[in-house]
């Protein structure tokens, strides 16, 4: 056995784990508390137990997972990764949902890191548990516990065939003392089989037979329903409602008008006028009798079109330097070759299946929610604020979520089925509709781009000088945020570059609608502008551009700040320090997996590109043609990843070819408007997403890898766009500057 790896850190606190006896059953419990730093072995900490694994005397494990389940199946993962450690029948395992308590850790189903910070926090659990099985039944039998195995959800003794179910065990392992979890010995990983081979898709059947439990299903006793009247304009109000119409509709019960929205936005509701009433249908229909009168407030001018201009006047500037080497005004004058370019990005939105909803129930001493989130610890926070409560007095209890991409981590819509609970008296779900989704999210930035690269008399890169032009998340929670900075920038900061000369700007953006984080985040604008460029220095040099590509990364080497112009690596947590090598392997291996080469000599239109985000390494390889009806056709996706060690490769897979469609979809089709202030998209019909026939045959590859556990749902997204794109240069010649590449007014019927 190997020795317990260091748990990785969580904010402000350590981790120390109890035991308790649990529940009606009865048995061992093991839980994970968080502790202050320093607090490990107070036996007076006042902090009580998390459980993430209970055996009951029935024998059952139960696994509490901590982390929402959106589709990317996180609840087929981590807990079998515990289940395997500890040694337990899968068949003998339930797993639970946990709900928000600070003591889990880090519960924000979101950036990528589920496996990352918590596969060896279960393994430990596992471990720990096991221990002290292993303890208890030495000290029945009376022998060493050294000589002991636990498998098949028992303890074994070798040398007499002797074994003790954990049923059996349970109470009296209870009773001792809990190991240092520093102390704990794992498993070797050759014995984790289980965990590493084939998993079950725990939540299959229930997704498949409409037995999931997702936001809207949440039935109470006296609960109604809401649907809001939201302003057209962010940070509009009500300057006048008429509700006497939406009053007099059948099983309305009543018209509140929420709070006025105040900037910055935060997770704050958005105001408008609910419509509450017995059931959805009455409460639309009541919706639709209002009669209001906005006040549109500041960002009423809002166009995207003239803010388009504005992006590109920006990028013509210059603005905050972030990355710096070299002298790249000096290098660009003495360059040989100059090329530049212009690229732009639309608005995006999130668009889940599942639109949001919540369930509350509130009064003077406790609220109570069930909401599809990402987050439950904002979610719980940000309750606690707007109601005046203590953390401690909110419940939030976490549903399936049908899809997430970011939207769901943003808790206004809880928000809004607390606030009118409390205005009512009684249960309310707030149900949005697809169009309160689209007209009224938290956007992804638009962006434009401008970068010029100096080339010298034998085509190798000299200079490197790009500009970006995007609105801040950080705008969302401080006015003052009027341009990218920190996190928002590092697969720009990490760019593997062999110019000698670099120079990376950030040029003002400030925002007029609320901008939110979505899946890959700043990812798909930075992936898409680099990576295209990239495929216009092929094209200026008339070279390969998977040849290019790898010139431009430069030979295999692991990045320093010194090298990227940096005071320090953003995205290069312990253990992650960027690895051009891996980069340069997974573009190597697409292309061999794609036929590159015979492609091209044999006139296919394909395209590649390669990045790193996310801590994985990922390149794809598109291949388009003309249909019959000479309309474009993405016929293959190839895709390799290197996200390290893989918890459970089905459920990674299955993220990278979920990434393909929704990248496709991105760039074929992504694309939100506003005009006067309001967003002008509503529907499906205005802002697509890839359709079944239109899906390409996509062909998934893992790498095998020993190194640490990288991220799997977010990074296979940025680099299809920028395949795509250099696929359709190959084939028609024409390069595509801006996303989306097909008009969402010219979609297909």
């Amino acid at each position: 056995m190997t020795t317990a790896p260091a748990l990785p850190e969580l904010a402000l606190s350590r981790r120390v784990f109890v035991v308790a006896l649990g529940g009606a059953v009865g048995g061992l419990v093991l839980g994970l508390r968080i502790a202050p730093a320093g607090a490990e072995g107070k036996p007076d900490s006042p902090f009580a137990p998390i459980h993430f694994v209970k055996i009951g005397k029935d024998g059952v494990v139960t696994i509490v997972c901590s982390r929402s389940e959106m589709g990317q199946g996180i609840r087929s993962s981590l807990p079998f990764v515990l289940a395997d450690e500890l040694g337990a029948d899968f068949a003998r395992v339930s797993i639970v949902q946990g709900d928000a308590d600070a003591r889990y850790g880090d519960q924000n189903t979101d950036g990528s890191h589920s496996v990352r910070d918590f596969y060896d926090v279960m393994r430990v659990a596992g471990a720990t548990a096991r221990s002290m099985l292993t303890s208890a039944a030495a000290t029945r039998w009376g022998v060493p516990a050294e000589r002991l195995t636990v498998h098949d959800h028992a303890v074994h003794d070798p040398a007499t065939g002797k074994k003790a179910g954990f049923g059996e065990l349970a109470e009296a392992a209870a009773a001792l003392p809990v190991p240092d979890p520093k102390s704990v010995k794992l498993r070797p990983d050759a014995e984790l089989v289980k965990s590493k081979g084939h998993l079950p898709l725990i939540d299959g059947p229930a997704f498949v037979t409409g037995k999931a439990h997702y936001g809207a299903d949440t039935q109470l006793p006296g609960m109604l329903t809401a649907v809001i009247l939201r302003p057209p304009v962010v940070g509009g109000r009500v300057k006048r409602v008429d509700d006497s119409k939406a009053l007099a509709v059948p099983g309305v019960r009543k018209v509140v008008q929420l709070p006025d929205w105040k900037a910055p936005a935060g997770f704050q509701p958005l105001g408008g006028v609910a419509v509450v009433a017995d059931h959805t249908w009455a409460a639309l229909q009541g919706r639709k009798a209002l009669v209001v009168e906005w006040e549109d407030g500041a960002n009423a001018s809002y166009d995207s079109d003239t803010y388009r201009q504005s992006l590109r006047a920006a990028v013509n500037a210059p603005g905050t330097v972030i990355r710096q080497v070299g002298d790249v005004d000096a290098a660009l004058a003495g360059a040989s070759k100059v090329v530049s370019a212009e690229y732009h990005l639309a608005h995006l939105v999130h668009t889940p299946m599942e639109p949001p909803a919540a369930v509350a129930r509130v009064d003077a001493k406790s609220c109570e929610v069930w909401a599809p989130t990402q987050d439950p610890q904002t979610a719980q926070k940000e309750l606690a604020q707007a109601l005046s409560l203590a953390p401690a007095q909110v419940t939030v209890h976490v549903t399936f979520l049908g899809g997430g991409f970011g939207r769901k981590s943003k808790p206004d819509f809880i928000l809004e089925a607390a606030l009118l609970s409390r205005a009512v008296g009684a249960p309310v779900r707030v149900q949005w509709t697809r169009a309160d989704d689209i007209r009224h999210g938290y956007y992804h930035a638009t962006g434009a781009y401008r970068i010029e690269a100096g080339l010298d008399a034998e085509q190798k890169l000299v200079a490197w000088r790009q500009r970006v032009a995007a609105p801040s998340i950080g705008s969302t929670f401080d006015l003052k945020s009027d341009r990218l900075s920190g996190w928002e920038l590092q697969t720009l900061n990490d760019l593997p570059l062999t110019a000698a000369a670099v120079r990376i700007e950030s040029c003002p953006a400030p925002a007029h609608v609320r901008i939110g984080w979505m899946r890959s985040v700043y990812d798909i604008n930075h992936c898409f502008a680099a990576q295209s460029f990239i495929g216009e220095l092929a094209a200026a040099t008339g070279r390969d551009p998977k040849a290019v590509l790898l010139d431009v990364l430069g030979p295999a080497r692991k990045l320093t700040a010194q090298e990227v112009g940096m005071k320090e690596l953003m995205n290069a947590p312990d253990g992650y320090t960027p690895d051009v090598g891996r980069l340069r392997h997974v573009i190597e291996r697409v292309a061999e997996l794609s036929g590159w080469d015979a492609a091209r000599r044999a006139g296919r239109a394909v395209g590649i590109a390669g990045y790193r985000g996310f801590l994985t390494y990922v390149a794809a390889v598109v291949a388009v043609s003309f249909d019959a009806k000479k309309q474009l056709r993405v016929d293959d996706v190839w895709l390799v990843a290197d996200p390290g060690q893989v918890a459970n490769a089905d459920r990674v897979r299955s993220q990278l070819e979920g990434a393909v469609v929704f990248g496709l979809s991105l760039a074929l089709y992504g694309k939100i408007t506003a005009k006067a202030g309001a967003i002008e998209q509503a529907n499906f019909d205005s802002y697509p997403v890839l359709r079944i026939f239109e899906a390409p045959r996509t062909h998934i590859e893992l790498v095998a890898s020993q190194a640490p556990h990288a991220g799997a749902g977010e990074p296979g997204v940025p680099p299809i766009a920028p395949a795509l794109g250099n696929a359709i240069f190959a084939l028609t010649g024409k390069r595509l500057r801006e996303m989306p590449f097909i008009a969402a007014s010219s979609a297909r019927a």
